[in-house]
């Protein structure tokens, strides 16, 4: 039996972002190809094979080849249990990729060679700077014409606000792309463009070997040892400490495709990133070593199963040893809870578990008793924080077409709401229903899963507003009268708090003005 320290110590949670179609969900295909999770790679955009890829399991995801759920993987490399959060790519998913960056202890970017920096992959530094999190960059794609890896390294360092050191170094980019010198561990490794093998890597004591001349050429072999030079002069040595403190983020070059560079980064990825870390909850600091179990629901998401109507509320455990069928509080119902049969997830196939650790993520199944940030714990009364809803940026109002099918409706959209994907307000002055969401495909998504997924039917009616935003205030009658002079602009949300509907900068301005005892929140933890 391990112990809980041993356990703590070989799990490696961490999530992969990028911009869509930089080659995220092919690289945490072939993640789970190494882990012996899955034994063929399937080519997610190609219609001869139909295997589709295995995190992306949702119909409108397979139609589009776009990532919208955060799917969860775990699987075991050597003597790691390495859990993978795949994040949607889409910034119109943008919000559930904030959430899921609360419940993993590292990140791995991955960046197109061809494009560079995107703009979303830069918004979501941004949450890993904020949070301190550890960064590894991925360049992807070097089996086509790209820029110049000195020129992308400048552009990293520029656009993410963070140093880098590359760890391995491409030998030639585009046709002429011969393969990666590996500087972490002194190797050479080939290219040969094979999406199903592994290339072949040539064992050598340092870049001066002659081998590396027979491999690549006698031009290819000095420019390689020129670059090198290069980067030995320019970068400081790689320092783990300051790559944990989230300081230096390491640079490897592939092709996840070609299942190119792939392994080189995982060996070295389980050897340096972060075993999971303490949490901070709104009390005190959670350790991962605490005998006691706790954890928090970071995301919920309906209908794992399209033949069960069933949502599934996925727990980080963040301390402890959580058991099934033990008895664990639930802090915001102060209710105690049993779980009968929690899962475990290799991509679609779910296994109960028995047992799990900190940096484990396992799905409960849920009949309405989870919000997102719920925290579950042994009996101690404390609350995880950091899972914010933010102020909507696109509003529609949703209407039944189907008298018929309206507990349907009712049920769909209650369920959707409760995964986050987006927010509901009740307008109070007509009662109509209003949907906020960050971007427009959601609402494509929402009416899809609808009619798919509980056979309810709806449509969109346009709603001009500028933003929702939360309003509180410690006088009552200050309170009073603001929701009386803007009673057709006042709507409650899914917990009963008022929202202030505004429909332009300038109402919402003018409001700020004329009622300086009213607070106006744009986010909803306040």
């Amino acid at each position: 039996m391990a112990t809980l320290n041993e356990e703590i110590q070989r799990r490696r949670t961490f999530a992969i972002i990028s911009h869509p179609d930089a080659g995220k969900t092919t690289l945490t295909e072939k993640l789970l190809l190494f882990g012996g999770a899955i034994h063929i790679a399937g080519a997610v955009k190609s219609n001869k094979i139909k295997k589709t890829a295995t995190s992306d399991w949702m119909e409108i995801e397979k139609q589009r080849g776009i990532s919208v759920a955060t799917s969860v993987m775990g699987f075991n490399y050597g003597d790691y249990k390495i859990n993978i959060l795949d994040t949607p790519g889409h910034q119109d998913f943008a919000e559930d990729t904030y959430r899921t960056l609360t419940a993993v202890d590292s990140v791995i970017i991955v960046v197109d060679v061809a494009k560079g920096v995107e703009q979303q992959t830069r918004k979501l530094m941004e949450v890993c700077r904020m949070r301190n999190t550890p960064v590894i960059i991925f360049v992807n794609k070097l089996d086509r014409e790209g820029r110049d890896p000195f020129e992308i390294l400048d552009e990293l360092e520029a656009e993410l606000k963070i140093k880098v050191r590359p760890l391995s170094w491409p030998i030639n980019i585009g046709a002429k792309f011969k393969g990666v010198y590996n500087i972490y561990e002194n190797s050479l490794d080939l290219f040969t463009p094979d999406k199903q093998k592994v290339s072949e890597r040539v064992e050598i004591d340092d870049v001066n070997d002659p081998r590396v001349d027979e491999a690549v050429g006698e031009t290819d072999a000095s420019k390689l040892r020129e670059d090198l030079e290069l980067i030995e002069g320019v970068y400081p040595e790689f320092d783990v400490e300051e790559y944990l403190a989230g300081q230096t983020a390491p640079v490897f070059f592939g092709s996840a495709l070609n299942t190119f560079g792939v392994k080189e980064l995982l060996d070295c990825f389980v050897k340096i990133a972060p075993s999971p870390r303490p949490v901070s909850t709104v009390e005190r600091e959670v350790r991962p070593d605490e005998p006691a179990f706790s954890g928090f629901v970071f995301k919920i998401h309906a209908n794992m199963d399209p033949n069960h109507r069933s949502c599934i509320a996925f727990v980080k455990v963040c301390s402890g040893r959580f058991e099934r069928n033990a008895n664990y509080k639930h802090i915001r119902s102060g209710k105690m809870m049993k779980f009968s049969s929690p899962t475990a997830f290799m991509a679609q196939k779910k296994n109960i578990v028995d047992e799990a650790f900190p940096g484990d993520i396992v799905g409960i199944p849920d009949t309405g008793n989870f919000k997102i940030g719920d925290t579950l714990t042994e009996g101690e009364n404390i609350h995880f924080k950091g899972l914010p809803s933010f102020s909507p940026e696109m509003f529609k109002y949703i209407e039944n077409t189907d008298p018929m099918k309206s507990k349907q409706l009712e049920k769909g959209i209650q369920q959707l709401m409760d995964e986050g994907v987006a927010q509901l307000f009740v307008n109070q002055f007509n009662g109509r229903k209003i949907i906020g969401t960050v971007g427009q495909l959601q609402f494509e998504v929402i009416q899809y899963r609808l009619l798919h997924e509980y056979g309810a039917q709806c449509r969109w009616e346009p709603i001009s507003l500028y933003k929702a935003c939360w309003i509180e205030s410690d006088d009552e009658d200050a309170l009073a009268a603001f929701k009386k002079r803007k009673h057709q602009f006042m709507a409650v949300d899914r917990e009963g708090r008022d929202v202030f509907l505004a429909d332009s900068n300038y109402v919402l301005q003018m409001a700020q003005t004329d009622f300086p005892k009213i607070r106006f929140h744009f986010s909803s933890e306040f």
